[in-house]
Formats: structure tokens, sequence, C-alpha cells
């Protein structure tokens, strides 16, 4: 057992940017329950058929459940994106080799779009896609690569250690203390123009939005600050926000690749 865990622990420390629950369970089940609430009626069947019955929010943490498993290791990149110090647009050219966030999710939806894929293949990449999605919206996803997305940011949490990337991973939706469903139902309500305006833009788009997003959460903290009902207060609502909109989001592609 004690081999086991050491395994993982080493797998995990690997990755250049580890990271504790990404959205965290709670996030990620959020995301993938409103995405399950604009998902046209074909769509949702597919994905039914693909799932062998599971829904979105069920398969939404599939990604990180398998980060012990080596078999999955290379995996591991697929979780962030990094532009290079002073590059302000994506280049595939000086993208990681390793594939990042963006090629993730563009290769999930290829796999989904392909004919020629195994049901096997289906079911991997559609619960990939999910978990990526949702790791989109999470602004730090999107972060700088020398501190890790935030990890390397070392805060307090109310009085407790944490650092940047874990607040708002998890620790602001687990204070809370709202379950994934209350936090997917209890979501602004939009009309039918301002869902298309949220979801209009291309994966690119949105990771340069997220990106933009983080610089922002980066400027709202100083390295071992105390943070607590302050911060909560002013940034929670973003984070609600980032999960209803990771939450359209993958709908509307689902709903175009099972048109």
């Amino acid at each position: 057992m004690k081999i086991y865990l050491l395994a993982a622990f080493l797998f995990i420390s690997t990755f250049t940017f580890a990271s504790d629950n990404d959205w965290g369970r709670t996030g990620h089940r959020a995301t993938g329950e409103v995405a399950e609430q604009h998902l046209t009626k074909r769509a949702k069947e597919k994905v039914r058929e693909i799932l062998n019955g599971s829904n979105l929010a069920f398969v939404s943490t599939y990604g990180d459940d398998i980060k012990s498993d080596p078999a999955y290791r290379e995996y591991g990149a697929w979780h962030y994106v990094n532009l290079e110090p002073g590059e302000t647009e994506y280049s595939t050219e000086k993208a990681n080799p390793d594939g990042d966030l963006v090629q993730a999710i563009n290769t999930c939806i290829a796999v989904l779009k392909d004919k020629n894929s195994t049901a096997q293949d289906k079911s991997f990449y559609l619960k990939m896609l999910v978990h990526f999605v949702g790791d989109l919206h999470q602004p730090l996803h999107a972060g700088r690569g020398e501190d890790k997305g935030g990890n390397d940011v070392q805060v307090r949490w109310f009085g407790d250690g944490s650092n940047l990337h874990r607040v708002w991973d998890s620790e602001m939706i687990n204070d809370f203390q709202m379950s994934y469903s209350e936090l997917a139902h209890n979501t602004d309500e939009l009309t039918k123009k301002e869902v298309k305006d949220i979801q209009k833009g291309s994966v690119l788009d949105w990771m340069y939005e997220s990106k933009a997003l983080a610089n922002e959460v980066y400027a709202s903290v100083e390295t071992g600050e105390k943070l607590g009902y302050e911060y909560m207060y002013e940034w929670f609502p973003v984070v609600h926000d980032q999960l209803q909109k990771g939450g359209l989001r993958l709908a509307k592609l689902l709903n175009e690749i099972f048109v």
C-alpha cells in the first residue's frame, strides 16, 4: 500500500502544472450539470449512449480520477495551457509538444466527430472533453507556467496554508457549501440571446478570455496574503459565473458534434 501511494505521489508531482483537484469535484460536476440542461435531444441521447447511461456530471471528474494511473501519464500536460513570457497569442509552432488544454479539447472533438472512432475511444474522449472544458474555465489553468498556474503562489486561506491555484480550484467552492446540483441550478437566468452570446467564439477565444481573467486573479493577491471572507465576497461570484460559462460552452460543443 505504501509503495502504491508513493508511486502515485511521484507521478502526480511530475506534472509541470500540478493541481489538487482542478475545478474540484463539485465544480466540475456543476459544469457538467449546466451543460446537461442545454443539450439538444439528439446530443443528450448520444451522450447517454456513449457513456452507457451516465450523465455529464458523473463523468466530469474522470480526467482527474485517472491521474494516479501511470498508464495515463501522457495526458498530464493536457489540463493547462501556458503562453511563453511576453507572448500574447497562442502559436501552434510554440505549443507544448506534450499537448496542452487547447490541443486536448480539439483532439477530443476530432475523435468524437470521426465515424471510424471506436466506442471505447468515444467514451474516453467524451469524458475527457467534459473535464477539459471545465478546466479551461478555471482561469489559472491558463495562468503562468513559471508558477505552475498559481500553485507556487502561497497564501493563507482562513488561516490555513494554501496557494492561489487551490483557492480557485476548490476552496472557495467548498466553503460556499453548496452541492454541485445546487450550484448548477442557481446560476443566472439568461435569455436565449445571452446564452448564445456566451457560447460565441472558439476554444482559442475562450482560452484568451480565461487568460485575461487569470491576470486579474494574479493581481488580486500578494504572496503570503491572508484571504478569507472579503476575498470570497469579491471573487466567488466570478467562480460561479465561470462554472456556468463552462457548462454552456460544453453544451455548444456537444450539440455541434452530435448534430
